[in-house]
């Protein structure tokens, strides 16, 4: 038995350095970021209500994130500005590419904070640490420019590779928080893998109340399941932003007399009725259902 034990003791502790990626995972837990996320998370949340500025940083009206697409903007000026620098005769352009660098980060940072103020404490570490990297970034490349433009192009040369070295840190973070911690990424159910076409029998009409959500299963998905009067709605139950529990949301109506949930974990709101999303931090629309009610009272349902 000791020696078994011995053996999987062997095995769960791998000898050598540790790779990125397990470095990054620990960063997940490094719970003395904490105190820095709570105090910065409640000033974001005071200065950027919900609204339409809001649902615009978040990239409601685009159908997605809209932080990931204008990160490709001070990053590829800046990379190209440093392939510039190796060659004769690109001081201007380089510099030129250092410059719209600079003014692209202006709406990537504010997309970038919308979101973050919006994430699980473990994917906030992480982004913290990631716009730590960038905001040094881009103050390098600031004195950068300001050195190019003084005439100095050799410390021009040298802040902007110091900025690129920052920058690679930073899109590493990013791209942890995009690939490995999924936030921008859709967590409803993907119904239209886990569910077979046709009507499926769900449950008695008469067992639903009226007015209040309530969770019914579908096979492998928890449904979020509201009947107003005689009319039955069906949505995946996992919120399209962070998988939280539609059910348990406060059921409102917009300024369209539409019917609508709220996330109970970050806010996001979504149109009962087709899943459209109302009101971020969710971009994409929630999984619904058309529903039925048989002669016999059972509600059936097939997705749209």
């Amino acid at each position: 038995m000791n020696r078994r034990t011995n053996i999987f003791r062997r095995m769960s502790r791998p000898e050598g350095p540790a790779r990125l990626a397990d470095v990054t995972d620990r960063l997940e837990h490094a719970q003395g970021l904490d105190g820095v996320i709570r105090g910065l998370s409640v000033a974001v949340r005071r200065v950027l209500r919900p609204g339409p500025v809001k649902d615009a940083l978040h990239g409601v009206p685009a159908g997605h994130p809209a932080h990931p697409p204008l990160t490709d903007m001070p990053m590829g000026f800046w990379m190209s500005a440093a392939v510039l620098d190796l060659m004769p005769g690109g001081r201007r352009a380089a510099g030129t590419l250092v410059a719209a660098g600079l003014a692209g980060a202006v709406p990537t940072v504010l997309t970038g904070i919308a979101d973050w103020a919006s994430l699980h404490r473990e994917q906030q570490r992480v982004g913290l640490v990631h716009a730590a990297g960038m905001a040094t970034a881009s103050t390098l490349y600031s004195v950068s420019l300001v050195a190019r433009c003084q005439g100095r192009d050799a410390a021009g040369r040298a802040f902007g590779y110091a900025g690129l070295s920052a920058l690679l840190v930073g899109g590493y973070l990013g791209g942890h928080l995009a690939f490995r911690q999924a936030a921008g990424a859709s967590h409803a159910d993907q119904v239209g893998h886990l569910v077979t076409l046709g009507w499926h029998d769900l449950c008695a009409a008469d067992e639903l109340p009226d007015g209040w959500p309530v969770h019914r299963r579908l096979g492998y998905i928890g449904l979020f399941v509201l009947r107003t009067g005689d009319d039955i709605h069906v949505l995946a139950d996992r919120c399209s932003h962070l998988a939280g529990p539609l059910h348990q949301g406060r059921v409102v109506t917009d300024d369209n007399a539409d019917v609508c949930v709220i996330c109970p974990w970050h806010g996001s709101t979504f149109r009962v009725q087709d899943g459209a999303v109302v009101h971020g931090p969710a971009t994409a629309r929630q999984p619904a259902f058309e529903t039925r009610v048989t002669e016999e009272g059972t509600v059936q349902v097939r997705p749209y």
